[in-house]
């Protein structure tokens, strides 16, 4: 028979964090990052291993566009959220016929 008490644990939170992206196609990458880290890192990682340009895409974490300073941690992120990337689309063109 224990002559201590129980306590609650909870379960420790890992340093690290599994995020996926996906982008419009359905492509999807993995990337394990340390939850202190700054998401830049991810991000140019992904246009990295992708080879598109970083100014041509935007990353977006709950509908939401993300800031490459914030954290995982910051922003409460867990294992297996899904970040989607969407190619940018800025101004347009519209054409009048006279």
């Amino acid at each position: 028979m224990s002559g201590g008490r129980q306590e609650d644990k909870k379960p420790e939170q890992s340093e690290y964090i599994i995020l996926k992206t996906q982008s419009q196609d359905g492509n999807e990458v993995f990337f394990k990052i340390n939850r202190g880290t700054p998401l830049m890192k991810l991000m140019t990682a992904y246009c990295d291993r992708m080879s598109v340009d970083f100014s041509y895409v935007r990353f977006l974490f709950e509908g939401s566009r993300l800031h490459g300073e914030r954290t995982p941690e910051e922003l409460h992120m867990e294992d297996d959220d899904q970040i989607d990337v969407v190619v940018s689309q800025d101004g347009g063109c519209m054409i009048i016929y006279v």
